[in-house]
């Protein structure tokens, strides 16, 4: 699964990177390195812009909430829960199959955390308490320092209890689509007695698409799933490295570069 990445990038800068036409000064969003379910996070996605003569879909980048609620719902309840949905199904749930199909989005990342619990899964005695080992948490990030671009859906959910004119009453929000980890070892064959590979990490990872399936999946005029569903083949192996950090960024209430930095050797190694 992915439940919390990285996303520093200006939005100036991610303008160029995704050749985007239209973004809203007002939805700028500070940089954040732990970006968690609930948060507003940058999207980049084709429409029509809101009011223009022009119905003609235009590349944006606009500001979600990471959490998707159906426009269906009763109440968003649960949003903090939709925050991935699965490359082998997202056509057909419920909850997904309408954004699949005219509301796909990419969501641009510095990388992405994910946890690994330490070797030993048995209780252990650390100044005699009984203690389980934490878990160590490691950055995927692509190896040439580019941007990552997260596949997603998005979807809009409106709030009855509000009035039209409230700014509260239309929500966006989005999911990440998550595929198989890739298997392939990593290039540089990865930390001394850590992961080998994202598999070993853990069975899911965000579906990353490189640039030139970019066009193609944002575009809202493709709307035939089977024409679709192709798109979601992950990408050539090789593309990521993993490197472990402070698990300090398992604290949402921690937030700043620092999160980013590479440790010499996973911190649960050296804890007991």
């Amino acid at each position: 699964m992915c439940g919390r990445y990285a996303a520093s990038r200006r939005p100036e800068d991610l303008a160029g990177l995704f050749e985007v036409e239209v973004w809203e000064p007002e939805e700028t969003l500070a940089p954040d390195w732990n970006v968690a379910p609930t948060k507003e996070v940058y999207a980049v996605l084709e429409r029509p812009v809101k009011g223009a003569e022009d119905r003609r879909p235009v590349r944006q980048l606009r500001a979600l909430r990471w959490g998707l609620v159906p426009s269906w719902a009763k109440s968003p309840e649960g949003a903090a829960r939709m925050i991935n949905a699965r490359a082998e199904t997202v056509h057909e749930k419920p909850s997904y199959r309408r954004a699949f199909a005219t509301r796909r989005c990419l969501l641009p990342a510095d990388g992405y955390y994910e946890w690994v619990t330490g070797t030993e899964e048995r209780e252990l005695e650390v100044k005699g308490r009984r203690k389980r080992p934490r878990k160590q948490p490691y950055f995927v990030t692509p190896a040439d320092g580019s941007v990552m671009a997260m596949a997603g859906v998005y979807e809009f959910w409106r709030d009855r209890t509000l009035p039209d004119d409230h700014p509260g009453a239309w929500w966006a929000t989005c999911s990440v689509i998550t595929t198989e980890a890739d298997e392939q070892p990593f290039a540089d064959g990865g930390a001394e007695d850590g992961p080998r590979s994202l598999a070993d990490i853990h069975p899911r990872m965000p579906l990353v698409l490189p640039p030139d399936r970019w066009a193609a999946w944002l575009d809202p005029t493709r709307t035939d799933p089977e024409e679709l569903r192709p798109l979601l083949t992950p990408p050539p192996a090789g593309l990521v490295r993993a490197y472990p950090v402070a698990t300090a960024v398992s604290d949402v209430r921690n937030n700043g570069p620092e999160l980013l930095t590479e440790l010499a050797a996973p911190e649960e190694s050296t804890l007991f």
